[in-house]
């Protein structure tokens, strides 16, 4: 990847950030070299600050981190799309996005996000914290109990009883998954190839 990193008098290209489940346009930010390479090394998306002059790692006060999943360069090499993970809210007015959008369009991302952030501090008291620290044994026989649930309410009349159960699995599979190392997109990602095959 060939970054023209001179064609700006501050030698700063902009970075585009992408949220990589949502498609959702983050924030603007910008880099040097060294701003990516730190990217590239740690997986946590590094800027140069024009204000305060120095690199700085988004959420390194808030831990509000950005996680890289992929880096392109536009056609004309001055100017990066990182599409990340977001570990909660990216602008520091406490919206999904510097543009001030809410991912009330994607429940399920923000679920992911909320996850994600369990799994990560496991001192809170939350039921999610919880299940994590049982481990996998633990997460997966819930997964299989809220199947046998689904499975029982589908063959009654109760769409509310249904739904909520619906609803049990699919959350205790996404913490199953996220204690896999993996995401609903990943899964998406099969079901993508599977119908492409």
């Amino acid at each position: 990847m060939t970054i023209d990193y001179a064609k700006y008098p501050d030698g700063l290209v902009p970075v585009i950030v992408q949220d990589d489940t949502t498609g959702k346009v983050l924030m603007l930010g910008f880099m040097n070299g060294e701003a990516l390479a730190k990217t590239e090394a740690t997986g946590k998306i590094t800027f140069f600050s024009r204000s305060k002059q120095r690199h700085w790692t988004k959420g390194e006060e808030s831990g509000n981190f950005l996680e890289l999943k992929s880096i392109a360069v536009d056609c004309d090499n001055d100017t990066l799309l990182i599409k990340a993970h977001p570990l909660g809210p990216v602008c520091h007015t406490g919206a999904d996005t510097c543009f001030n959008e809410k991912n009330e369009g994607d429940f399920l991302a923000e679920l992911a996000r909320i996850i994600d952030t369990r799994h990560a501090d496991r001192s809170s008291k939350s039921y999610t914290s919880g299940l994590f620290d049982k481990g996998i044994n633990t997460m997966a026989q819930k997964v299989g109990e809220e199947a046998i649930e689904l499975v029982i309410e589908a063959k009654d009349s109760n769409d509310e009883l249904f739904l909520n159960e619906a609803a049990d699995l699919l959350f205790h599979y996404m913490v199953l998954l996220k204690a896999k190392g993996f995401s609903l997109e990943d899964v998406k990602n099969v079901l993508k190839k599977r119908h492409n095959e």
